[in-house]
């Protein structure tokens, strides 16, 4: 059981989605059900599943088993990283994040969701909504998941009731009013046995709506990226030293929002100077625009002093140029709490800084909403609003309008790991 990807893949659109939901909800089954029916996977990998089923004493194949990969998921039967699979149907390329249900893993989920398209939140038909599905469904708002999908799992344990499934559907979009939730769908389907998956099931007749395949292969994304707002963080200066090439100076990086074309106007920040676009370059070749999220080169008119973490925008509309940043953030330093005073590197974009933590507002509590203004540090897992001050200006704007600069890491700077995952609020 092979996939063979035609060549006219390569130029489909990518969908980025992510599973949410408390323990056992059934979100690796899910993955691993979409990699089988689409025929995602190889013949080995699935007799190694189903030589692990067996072994295990599993009466059926365990299909969790393709994304949960560490030894300490599959002999507790849960998810502890993320686990990224990529799959490909006639219409559309796929990656998916499996991300944890357990509270201590909230760190792993945020980082699976915050570059998804999509959210699939499960729901075990049995259990109804729990606290960690109301905890994801706010954090996927926070993280400005645009999408949402409520898969009501484990159908065919609750006899495919449509009662169940209102009941559970119409209790989660109360909940999701409360939310920034632009979009939301509600599928209930049985992920170990396939029904709504790839196909309609014949179980649940009185469900009209599409598959949850079908549902992801014709969702529109095109309109969810910034394509306003020209936002281009220069990466890399390309200058090379040959003499075949001569006189080249190029400028790399991921087009952030906005739409580039040559000939345009731009402006350099943090200069302030400006020239016009003269061409614009791929891997493939020169293009007539970019747009968000192709990784090109651009070339400019001018000899300007451009480099690694510049800004190239708009001359009459430009990220605002701060330094003194309110944030919401996720701290994931299960050795060490987030207090004011504390210093740490943080990276934006392609620009690295410094900064001082200078105020805590409020710790929030997920599961209530409730802000605890008495707060005087965040530990793990805990989520806050902060107001920090860096030591070179971002060229930054608020997470809602560009979630790639609206959006940095804070880093420890004796450990040099990732301890925050943060979203700008407002840039002064």
């Amino acid at each position: 059981m092979t996939q063979v990807i035609e060549p006219e893949v390569s130029r489909m659109d990518l969908l980025r989605f992510a599973t949410a939901g408390s323990v056992d909800d059934g979100k690796s089954t899910l993955i691993g059900r979409l990699l089988y029916d689409t025929k995602a996977l190889f013949t080995d990998q699935l007799e190694a599943v189903q030589a692990v089923s067996a072994a295990r004493g599993d009466e059926y194949t365990n299909l969790a088993l393709l994304t949960d990969g560490l030894r300490a998921e599959r002999e507790q039967g849960i998810t502890i990283d993320v686990a990224y699979r990529y799959f490909a149907t006639p219409r559309r390329k796929f990656i998916i994040a499996d991300t944890p249900g357990h509270i201590q893993y909230t760190r792993n989920m945020v980082t699976g969701a915050s570059t998804a398209d999509l959210a699939l939140i499960l729901v075990d038909a049995r259990k109804g909504l729990v606290e960690q599905s109301r905890r994801h469904a706010f954090l996927c708002s926070l993280l400005r998941v645009p999408h949402l999908v409520l898969c009501v799992n484990k159908m065919d344990l609750v006899d495919w009731s449509q009662e169940v499934f209102e009941r559970i559907a119409d209790e989660f979009c109360l909940f999701a009013a409360k939310l920034d939730v632009p979009d939301l769908s509600v599928i209930p389907i049985s992920a170990l046995h396939g029904d709504n998956i790839a196909e309609r099931s014949a179980n649940m007749p009185w469900y009209q709506g599409p598959s949850l395949l079908h549902h992801l292969e014709h969702l529109h994304i095109a309109s969810d990226r910034n394509l306003v707002d020209v936002r281009f963080p220069v990466q890399y200066v390309i200058r090379p030293q040959s003499t075949v090439v001569r006189d080249f100076r190029g400028y790399a990086g991921q087009v952030a929002g906005g739409v580039l074309k040559p000939g345009d106007e731009v402006m350099v920040l943090p200069s302030g100077f400006t020239t016009r676009i003269t061409s614009i370059s791929t891997a493939d070749g020169e293009v007539e625009e970019a747009f968000p999220p192709m990784s090109v080169t651009i070339r400019l008119a001018d000899e300007l002093d451009v480099s690694r973490g510049d800004m190239i925008c708009r001359p009459h509309n430009a990220p605002a140029v701060a330094q003194d940043i309110e944030a919401m953030v996720c701290w994931m330093d299960e050795t060490r709490p987030l207090r004011v005073g504390g210093k740490y590197a943080i990276k934006h974009t392609t620009r690295s800084a410094r900064a001082a933590i200078r105020e805590l507002h409020y710790r929030l509590d997920v599961n209530s909403l409730h802000r605890d203004e008495g707060a005087t540090e965040l530990a793990l897992n805990e989520i806050g609003r902060i107001r920090l001050r860096t030591t070179v200006p971002l060229l930054c704007d608020e997470y809602r309008r560009n979630r790639t600069t609206g959006g940095f890491i804070i880093i420890d700077e004796q450990t040099n790991r990732t301890v925050g995952a943060a979203m700008i609020l407002e840039a002064s």
